[in-house]
Formats: C-alpha cells, structure tokens, sequence
C-alpha cells in the first residue's frame, strides 16, 4: 500500500488512485456524478484532498452491498465538505440503508427460487412465469407481452 507523507494534503488522481485502488476512470466518474471533488492547477491537473480517499472507501463498500450512486451521493452530500465521513456516519447511513437493501434480498432471493422453474419450463411464458410475471399480477386482466392501459384499448377498437 503506498504511503502519503503527512505534509501532502492534496493528492493528484493517479496518487489518490494508487492509495485507494480505485481505478483513475472510476474516481473521474465519482467525480463526474458529484461523488468527489478536485481543484484545477492551472496546468489543468486535478488535486484532491486527503479526506477524498476516506469518501472513495466510504463510495465503494456502498456500491460493494448495493447502494445506488445516487444514493451515495444524497448521504455525502449532507456530510459537510471536506470531512472525512466517520463510524457514526457509515452506522446512521447503513442503518437508513438497511430496509431498502433487505428489499433488494428478497427479491434475489425469490428470482434464485424460481429460476430452475423458469429453465424447467424453457418458456418464459408472460402468462405463467413467475419471474416475468411475479404473483400473476396481470393474469386475472390482460394476456401477452404488451399491456396497454384500458383506455389505450378503447382507442385502437380492441
């Protein structure tokens, strides 16, 4: 693991890359969705502060469990700037998170649950399938591969 000098406290992106293990492209993409934050040297270079490395660590165990980026990007934003996001803040955000992420299981876990059925069946018929047709939602009303609402019917003189 490379090691930053305390007195460096900005870091160029292929230092802040080295030290995170995020890939440059990835850390240009936090920044192009508002993750992260770099000042500009008037040679163009970006520079980063040294709290930017605890915000990719923080970035990535949130993607590593299924947080969306844009979700990521609403909690650090109600962090204040240039603060290192803490064990208090990782616990109140994965403590919001936990509803949502245990929805998310749920919904792996039944699709793993009835894949065999669907490679069983070899159909993937709309009209049974439980995966694209979950709880025969559309059964009791409509048939086929495309719904269209009931005034869409009433119109094209179904």
């Amino acid at each position: 693991m490379h090691r930053i000098p305390e007195k460096i406290q900005e870091l160029t992106v292929g230092q802040l890359s080295a030290r995170s293990g995020a890939a440059v492209s990835a850390l240009r993409f936090y920044e192009a969705k508002g993750l992260i934050r770099s000042r500009r040297t008037s040679g163009d270079q970006r520079l980063h502060t040294r709290d930017t490395l605890r915000r990719v660590a923080f970035i990535r165990a949130a993607q590593r469990v299924g947080v969306p980026l844009a979700t990521i990007r609403e909690a650090l934003a109600e962090l204040p700037e240039e603060r290192t996001p803490t064990r208090d803040d990782w616990e109140w955000l994965s403590e919001a998170w936990r509803s949502g992420l245990d929805e998310h299981i749920r919904q792996l876990n039944r699709l793993r649950d009835h894949l065999t059925d669907c490679i069983g069946w070899g159909c993937l018929s709309l009209e049974g399938c439980v995966l694209s047709n979950p709880d025969d939602v559309f059964g009791e009303r409509l048939t086929g591969s495309r719904l269209m609402t009931e005034s869409g019917r009433k119109n094209s003189g179904e």
